[in-house]
């Protein structure tokens, strides 16, 4: 009953810092780059993740106690980030990689197989094994960041995750208890619906917060226990990773920039095509677009939990996943230039 209530005085606290951003015109969405505002300019504050920064810190202290200055340090460069302070992609790139891989270093957050013979042979060299586990961390911070572009897609993909480590009893692997989960499941679906009405965006420090989090512990419990296969962890994490992935392979074939942001995430096409397609306006092509994401890999996973430990049976998921993406991508991105042309 305690932790309910400190929720709904904390939700009070969160509405009146919306509006007091709003009131004030700080940290709103249409300060962002062009990739954040494509489906709209409405004045909506960047502060989901500032919610989630402090929800972790309450529900998980234990847990992130040993990390808790570089996990502020990350939440202030996403604040940063979301404030213009920090408006070069390069150098936020590269004190996120520095901050990574510190905290791997120090944390000796390694991954220890991947039951990959080639991959295993060079990460059994330490330091190749700290840079491997600090590329993995990047990916997913940076591809969560690229999924933050329709309503409610980053903190829905989050809370599908959290619903498997209810369903899976992870909190036994954690030193926190099954009623915090619940809690911070509960904080992020009260997120999803803030997003979804658009009261409330995630903005950088949102996604850096959520990739990193969900990251770290997850490679805290294959580490420690390898209670499943390493691919069920890239299968919870596929769609940022591999979000993030194809984006810089397409902008080296299209030779642009892959730190420089553009429209054509998946995300982004079917937000398109909902709306040219059937003449539906903003913020319904924004929301389903979001919902049929989330349903895809609600079922993906739901598939993938029947058996975490059998790697063949991840693989044959994985390989769905991406063989679904770029079918749905080409036709998508085909569809969209031929109506531009």
């Amino acid at each position: 009953m305690e932790k309910l209530i400190i929720i709904i005085i904390g939700l009070l606290l969160f509405i009146l810092l919306n509006n007091f951003l709003i009131k004030k015109k700080i940290l709103l969405n249409y300060s962002g780059s062009a990739h954040q505002k494509f489906a709209g300019l409405t004045t909506v504050p960047l502060t989901g993740g500032i919610l989630i920064f402090f929800s972790i810190l309450y529900f998980y202290y234990i847990e992130v106690e040993s990390i808790i200055y570089f996990f502020s340090i990350l939440f202030l460069l996403g604040l940063a980030t979301d404030l213009k302070i920090i408006a070069s992609p390069k150098i936020r790139f590269l004190i996120q990689a520095i901050l990574l891989f510190v905290i791997v270093y120090l944390l000796d957050l390694r991954i220890s197989s991947t039951r990959i013979y080639i991959i295993d042979v060079l990460i059994s060299n330490i330091l190749i094994s700290y840079i491997f586990s600090t590329f993995c961390l990047l990916i997913l911070i940076n591809g969560s960041n690229f999924i933050d572009g329709l309503n409610g897609l980053l903190v829905g993909y989050y809370l599908l995750i959290s619903l498997i480590f209810i369903k899976l009893n992870f909190f036994n692997f954690l030193d926190i208890e099954v009623n915090d989960l619940l809690f911070f499941s509960l904080v992020l679906f009260i997120l999803f619906l803030f997003n979804l009405s658009k009261k409330s965006f995630m903005g950088d420090t949102g996604a850096y917060i959520l990739g990193f989090f969900y990251g770290y512990l997850l490679i805290k419990i294959y580490s420690e226990y390898q209670i499943f296969s390493p691919f069920f962890v890239i299968l919870l994490l596929w769609y940022p990773c591999f979000e993030n992935l194809f984006s810089i392979i397409r902008k080296f074939q299209l030779k642009k920039s892959p730190i420089k942001p553009d429209n054509n995430h998946l995300h982004q096409l079917i937000y398109f095509y909902l709306k040219k397609k059937y003449k539906v306006n903003n913020l319904f092509a924004n929301n389903y677009g979001s919902l049929i994401i989330l349903l895809y890999n609600l079922i993906i996973f739901g598939i993938g939990i029947q058996n975490i430990s059998n790697t063949q049976h991840q693989i044959i998921l994985l390989i769905l996943n991406l063989f679904v993406y770029c079918a749905v991508y080409f036709k998508l991105f085909a569809y969209k230039y031929k109506l531009k042309v």
